[in-house]
């Protein structure tokens, strides 16, 4: 519907292009902490897609996904409107931080109050002034805590607009990714409004090939729902994933992976090595099943039980 907007006290009209600032919080220096949210509206009715990065601060891939579509001007839609927010955790990103102050999630934080620690506060603001105005979303992540994602789209497959949006994003992998309890995905698909996620990369570390599949996603999303006229062709087909688990460690030590992310592994493959230290002793790690290794943890030294590999798998068996 091509109607006014209005974020906070801040109006823009159809046919408009505006970067806004949102006052978020100050520093105890008294510095002023602001959330730019930019839009592009069209005079042609259309639906309104949300670009949103950023959410954990310590996720960059996201950030540069967004800023190049601003950069480019690629947010200025033929049809209807979009909203870009490149950074949402304003604080965790210049902390190099995954939560914000206090240590809390905003992905964790939905609907969120007014009242409530910053994250809420950053989750309200969303959920009253971005999400009334939106009909779907991409919302782009990087892997945290230095597990490397290969680029894959998160829906659930049982929803099918939200299916139907992730096989035109088509990454290279399409996974089902139960919803999260007071994340924004399921706060807005509770209002029929599906959010995308992108995961691809890992924290803190730039990968050209992840920014590139996302921004082409998303122009495949713009051209789908009428905003473009033209998007990338996809460079291989999305592999569909209808569940997935991680591989943990047996034991403490030095990991060494042995396979590529993005790879096809077939059951006991050797996956992996864990060593102590001292050279004393090695252990293999083994694929349970087949499957495709979707993300691996690039930290070297890791305990017992910590998530190696993400296997996800084309069947449920």
């Amino acid at each position: 519907m091509n109607r006014e907007f209005k974020i906070r006290d801040e109006i823009i009209l159809p046919g408009e292009t505006k970067h806004l600032d949102f006052f978020i919080s100050r520093l105890p220096t008294g510095t002023v902490i602001n959330m730019p949210v930019i839009v592009g509206r069209s005079k042609r009715q259309g639906p309104t897609l949300l670009l949103s990065a950023g959410m954990h601060g310590d996720e960059i891939n996201g950030v540069e996904i967004v800023r190049r579509i601003v950069k480019e001007r690629l947010f200025v839609p033929k049809r209807g409107s979009v909203i870009c927010i490149p950074i949402v955790n304003t604080l965790g990103f210049i902390n190099f931080s995954r939560e914000n102050s206090g240590g809390k999630d905003v992905n964790r934080s939905f609907p969120g109050t007014q009242t409530g620690s910053l994250a809420s506060q950053i989750a309200y603001f969303l959920s009253s002034e971005i999400l009334p105005l939106i009909d779907c979303g991409i919302d782009f992540h990087t892997g945290g805590n230095r597990i490397n994602n290969f680029p894959q789209i998160r829906t659930v497959f049982n929803h099918a607009p939200s299916l139907e949006l992730a096989r035109v994003f088509s990454a290279p992998y399409t996974l089902n990714a139960p919803l999260r309890d007071k994340s924004l995905r399921k706060h807005a698909l509770s209002f029929e409004k599906p959010i995308l996620v992108y995961e691809a990369g890992e924290s803190m570390r730039l990968r050209k090939h992840s920014v590139d599949v996302g921004v082409n996603g998303a122009l495949r999303v713009m051209k789908h729902l009428g905003m473009r006229d033209e998007a990338p062709t996809p460079r291989i087909p999305s592999t569909s994933l209808k569940k997935s688990v991680w591989v943990r460690a047996k034991r403490s030590g030095m990991h060494h992976s042995v396979v590529r992310y993005g790879s096809e592994v077939s059951v006991n493959d050797v996956i992996g090595h864990i060593t102590d230290p001292y050279g004393k002793s090695q252990i293999v790690v083994k694929s349970p099943s087949n499957g495709h290794i979707i993300a691996i943890n690039n930290l070297p030294i890791i305990n017992r039980g910590d998530a190696l590999f993400h296997l996800g798998f084309e069947n449920d068996d």
